[in-house]
Parts: C-alpha cells; structure tokens; sequence
C-alpha cells in the first residue's frame, strides 16, 4: 500500500501521549524560561561543545545557548506535524485497512515520545551548559553521553518490537 492508498484516520491521543507532551512541552518552555531567567547572570563564554567523557572541548559564547531552543523548537514543529499525519510513516508491507490503525497508533506514540525525548535532551543540554558556566557543579560527566542515547532510542526499540507482533 503506497503512502498514497494509505488511509487517513483519526485516532484521539491517549493519556500516554498526553503525559509525554506535557513532560516535553514544559521542559522546552521551562529551558527558555529558565536562560532567560539567569541570561545576565551568565558569563560571555559558556560550555559550547563536550567530548565523549563529558568534559567541555569548546567553550562559546553565551548566545550560542540561543541555538539549542531554537531546534529544539523546530524539532517539535516538525515532530508534531509528523505526529498529526502517521499515514506518511514508513510501515512494514504487511499494513493494511484492518491493522493500519494499530500501526498508526504504535508510530505516532513511538514518535511522540522521541519527540518529547528531544526536549528532554535539549533541557539537559542547557542545564550542564550552564551550571558549568556558572560554576554550580562539574556538569553531569561521563554517564551524559551515553544515557541520552539509551534514552533516546528506548522508545524506537520498545516501537519496533512491539511493531512485530502486529499482524
């Protein structure tokens, strides 16, 4: 079935999706909230870039802070306009009009919470950047890394498995 024949329904969200978006959504305003909160408070050079251990490798300037809620915010535009059209979705060749709204359900979820993850990520992001900056801690170290990655791909594993058992 060609994303052309797929058909287009409506499935409501669930609390699920509704939790993750709330999770998501007030981390990304809560992250410009809180730069805009301590902005002058901010040194001119801030951690810009870390390397694999966790230690800052570049440091910047504090405007480059700007550019994580700025993707952050375009990530989620994007995200959520996939989110709203899960017919476009990339599905196995067994999708059909009977199980295509489980397949549509199980990928928008998956979606959404790598949506959401993202914000998650982005707030972190800031909040190791600016602790650093302002000397509140050492960052969140070598763990940072690869617990963002984990975290990022749970929901892709858990979506994919479960995305097996539908017939």
């Amino acid at each position: 079935m060609s994303n052309f024949q797929r058909p287009k329904i409506r499935i409501p969200k669930t609390k699920s999706e509704w939790v993750w978006d709330v999770i998501g959504y007030t981390c990304y305003i809560g992250s410009i909230v809180f730069l805009l909160t301590i902005w002058n408070r901010l040194p001119n050079q801030v951690p810009a870039h870390f390397n694999l251990a966790g230690e800052v490798d570049r440091w910047g300037s504090k405007w480059e802070l700007i550019i994580l809620p700025i993707i952050g915010g375009i990530t989620l535009i994007i995200m959520q306009f996939l989110e709203k059209h899960p017919e476009v979705h990339n599905y196995p060749s067994r999708l059909n009009e009977s199980n295509a709204p489980q397949f549509y359900l199980l990928s928008r979820k998956m979606l959404n919470q790598v949506k959401n993850m993202c914000s998650l990520i982005f707030t972190a992001i800031i909040l190791e950047s600016v602790t650093i900056a302002l000397k509140w801690g050492k960052g969140f170290g070598v763990w940072f890394l690869p617990v963002l990655i984990i975290a990022a791909f749970i929901p892709l594993m858990i979506g994919l498995i479960q995305q097996r058992k539908i017939k």
